[in-house]
């Protein structure tokens, strides 16, 4: 999947035109189905994207982030799925292409707070394209995760997974193998087999 370079950053804008074109898919009927988020909807993985994507720009950028906590969505859409999402992907690329790619770090929503700028901007990338996993997955979209982007998250997942399991931000790791996309998954305690 080749992505527009907006960011500055390969991976990320991949990953968010990954998110975009799997949102684009949603149609209305989809928006209650169950998704790999154990509890949630689409509707409500949509909302709690849309928040990560805001919050990533508002750390950078020090501007508004999400009006509502994006770990408790309502899973009530105020208007088209897309139309919600757009602007936190546009806000998100815009706040990443303006932090230097040699700064020793970048402010991040995520705790330590901090991350170096290539790690930062692939934890949204990371959060991005898994959520577009889980939207594709639940509504019978092909997912838009490839072997490629996969591998390239799985650098950032070892990197930052751990010490946030301790968060309760991601389940324990499945240990299974598989291709580059189910190791990821299973990584971040997702089943790549994972049916609706």
């Amino acid at each position: 999947m080749n992505a527009i370079n907006v960011s500055g950053r390969p991976v990320l804008d991949t990953a968010h035109e990954a998110l975009r074109s799997t949102v684009r898919g949603i149609t209305a009927t989809d928006l209650d189905r169950p998704t790999p988020c154990t509890e949630w909807t689409v509707a409500q993985v949509l909302q709690h994207a849309t928040g990560d994507q805001l919050a990533y720009a508002a750390s950078i950028t020090g501007g508004p982030g999400p009006d509502f906590n994006p770990f408790t969505p309502s899973g009530v859409l105020d208007g088209e799925p897309l139309a919600l999402l757009e602007p936190a992907l546009t806000a998100c690329a815009a706040a990443w292409a303006t932090v230097d790619r040699d700064a020793a770090e970048a402010p991040v929503p995520l705790p330590p707070g901090s991350l170096a700028p290539w790690l930062g901007a692939g934890a949204a990338a990371l959060d991005a394209a898994v959520h577009a996993w889980d939207i594709a997955v639940a509504t019978g979209q092909e997912p838009p995760l490839t072997a490629d982007l996969a591998r390239e998250l799985h650098k950032v997942a070892t990197e930052i997974v751990e010490p946030l399991r301790g968060f309760g931000a991601f389940a324990a790791a499945i240990d299974a193998p598989g291709d580059e996309v189910a190791r990821l998954l299973h990584y971040l305690g997702r089943d790549p087999a994972w049916t609706a």
